[in-house]
């Protein structure tokens, strides 16, 4: 490395590949691995064939398990599918995520209301929580351990990526996991050693999303412009990827937030609150 140049895996230089922008955020911060591998983080969606030894993935699934949750109520439960046939029917009913199949592990994260109510039924006690806080606090459980999971793969040499679309076909992935009434799966995560490594998802800058003392708007748009622009720049869409394109149509030069409000404007999931009560929760 020339001398005065920056170090390209210093803590500095990861958090400004990470937005794109020279932040000089982290300034003196010393190089930790843990902190990192966070930093430079990539999704994986091409897995090599290789399976994952029981060893590994049960220490990715009891680094799962160390995530805090709340009050130790630990209301989430992990469904694990190494069996080809039932990820590859969750991969048809996503249907636009065929990568799925190739992963030789997927990882159902559920939030799981169920086990409190045996718990109050052995003491003889009503379980009076099934309510919408209940299933926040079931929701977040699963999805703290699902980032553990995350970030125990990352250590290990694999690669994940997760799956919110199983929510899509809530009302055929209970059945096929056997999920008894009162859980509900939050995401999926596919697992499995990377093919190669994806460029690093370039992020909203910290002064849209960091808020400090208060919530700040003003600067909304033009930030978002920019990043836009730069992440434009460095991984543009392609039009026949894009959200929505059979509502909207494929077009070209679309922007990450363009995209997003693609998404954003078609009602998905409409739904779920139905089928929540029809499984045995109050969700008003």
């Amino acid at each position: 490395m020339p001398e005065g140049a920056a170090n390209p895996d210093s803590i500095e230089a990861l958090i400004d590949r990470r937005f794109g922008l020279e932040l000089n955020e982290a300034h003196g911060v010393p190089r930790s691995p843990a902190l990192a591998a966070l930093l430079d983080r990539r999704v994986t969606r091409k897995y090599r064939a290789d399976p994952v030894p029981d060893g590994v993935l049960d220490a990715v699934l009891a680094a799962a398990q160390s995530a805090p949750s709340k009050s130790d109520l630990q209301q989430y439960s992990i469904i694990v599918l190494t069996d080809p046939g039932p990820i590859g029917r969750i991969a048809d009913w996503i249907g636009t995520m065929p990568w799925i199949k190739g992963a030789p592990v997927f990882l159902v994260f559920c939030a799981d209301i169920f086990r409190g109510r045996e718990l109050c039924r052995m003491h003889g006690l009503n379980h009076s929580n099934d309510n919408l806080d209940t299933f926040l606090n079931a929701a977040v459980d699963a999805a703290l351990a699902m980032a553990s999971a995350m970030q125990a793969a990352d250590a290990l040499g694999l690669g994940t990526c997760p799956i919110s679309y199983v929510r899509n076909h809530i009302e055929k992935v209970c059945p096929l996991l056997g999920l008894p009434e009162a859980v509900f799966p939050v995401a999926g995560l596919t697992l499995g050693w990377p093919e190669h490594r994806a460029l690093p998802s370039m992020r909203l800058p910290p002064s849209v999303v960091v808020h400090r003392g208060r919530y700040h708007a003003e600067q909304l748009r033009a930030e978002v412009a920019a990043y836009d622009a730069r992440r434009h720049g460095q991984e543009p869409l392609s039009p026949g990827k894009l959200k929505n394109n059979e509502v909207f149509g494929p077009k070209e030069n679309v922007t990450w937030s363009e995209n997003a409000a693609r998404q954003l404007a078609v009602p998905e999931r409409f739904g779920f609150r139905a089928y929540l009560r029809t499984r045995g929760l109050s969700v008003d």
